[in-house]
């Protein structure tokens, strides 16, 4: 048996009702007995409304679950009570979260997982399945390389939880990994052309969540990640950050957020994703690739989903993971709509 945690929400709910085209009946779940009920009368599923701060109740609930797709965000605040749960429980966690330091805390968390028998297994989505892939998939070949840079582009707009992880990242600017090293750096502080598979575009760096998971992926030192930037974002950065740093306007820009509906079904079909990738070692030689696939929330219903079972088979070692140390750096290709470029 499997849970789907913050089912109501956007993403959650894209999950169960592809669980539901593919004959899966995973647990809904999450902190609204009000918001969960309709849902599982549409889908004709079991329900489960308990809250996370409450570590006995959430325990309960988790019980007699194998697996729980994580989906109610920020994960910032969400993540800990529940990987708590699920190594109290045996029971696998897998998340869709994005942020870099939400990685770093689970992944300090390997050695309590393996001896619980568990698989933690955060960024199951677009944050970072598709970025992760293209790492593993060009470190394999290029085993010494020192730098990689991975670059992609995300059509269709955002979810109202991706947008509250947006506002609450404002307030801390741009981070590379560099040296091994994670350090902070102004957003934009690099650009360059990524030749995607569509159409060279001019990118700016960003923190993406593979400054942490492509160098627990790959190990390589210095890893750069872009995505198309405005001219006047590191200036709006700039601005906005002490504001945002305020509790009282945090609340404020995280509840606007939250009205914010999300991609519609017709946006959702008829937009994809890009990512570019390259890797270089100290001698010189250079090798990229490029990956096209549905639009990001398609890609993370399919991705997390298909984790999910994966680790209900048994498929994937206890610890803390990346998508490809858990599955191989081909999970990638098994999810439907993705192409990936010959590597050269």
């Amino acid at each position: 048996m499997w849970m789907v945690y913050g089912a109501n929400g956007y993403t959650g709910r894209l999950i169960a009702q592809l669980a539901g085209q593919r004959g899966e009946r995973p647990v809904l779940a999450g902190r609204s007995a009000e918001k969960l009920e309709p849902l599982a009368r549409e889908f004709g599923l079991e329900h489960r409304a308990v809250p996370l701060d409450d570590q006995d109740r959430l325990c309960e609930a988790l019980g007699d679950v194998d697996a729980v797709v994580h989906c109610a965000g920020p994960f910032s605040v969400t993540s800990e009570p529940m990987v708590d749960a699920c190594l109290a429980t045996g029971t696998h966690y897998v998340d869709i979260t994005g942020e870099i330091d939400v990685f770093e805390r689970i992944f300090a968390r390997d050695g309590e997982a393996q001896r619980a028998g568990v698989v933690l297994l955060p960024g199951a989505g677009f944050d970072v399945v598709p970025t992760d892939g293209v790492a593993a998939l060009l470190a394999r070949e290029l085993p010494d390389a020192v730098e990689l840079e991975l670059a992609f582009l995300a059509g269709g707009g955002m979810s109202p939880g991706t947008m509250k992880t947006t506002v609450e990242g404002i307030t801390t600017g741009g981070r590379a990994r560099v040296d091994g090293s994670l350090v902070t750096v102004p957003v934009g502080h690099r650009s360059r052309v990524a030749e995607f598979a569509s159409r060279p575009r001019r990118v700016g760096s960003v923190p993406w969540g593979d400054l942490s998971t492509a160098f627990r992926s790959t190990g390589i030192p210095t890893i750069t990640t872009y995505t198309t930037v405005p001219e006047f974002a590191a200036t709006a950065q700039s601005l906005l950050a002490p504001i945002l740093r305020s509790p009282a306007a945090q609340q404020f820009a995280q509840r606007l957020a939250g009205f914010i509906p999300g991609p519609s079904e017709r946006t959702r079909t008829s937009s994809r994703c890009e990512v570019w990738g390259a890797v270089r070692n100290a001698a010189g030689r250079q090798l990229s690739m490029t990956l096209t696939g549905p639009n990001p929330y398609l890609l993370t219903a399919d991705s997390a989903l298909r984790a999910a079972l994966k680790l209900v088979a048994g498929e994937a070692k206890p610890g803390a993971h990346t998508p490809s140390t858990a599955f191989g750096a081909e999970f990638v290709t098994e999810l439907d709509g993705v192409e990936l470029s010959p590597i050269g």
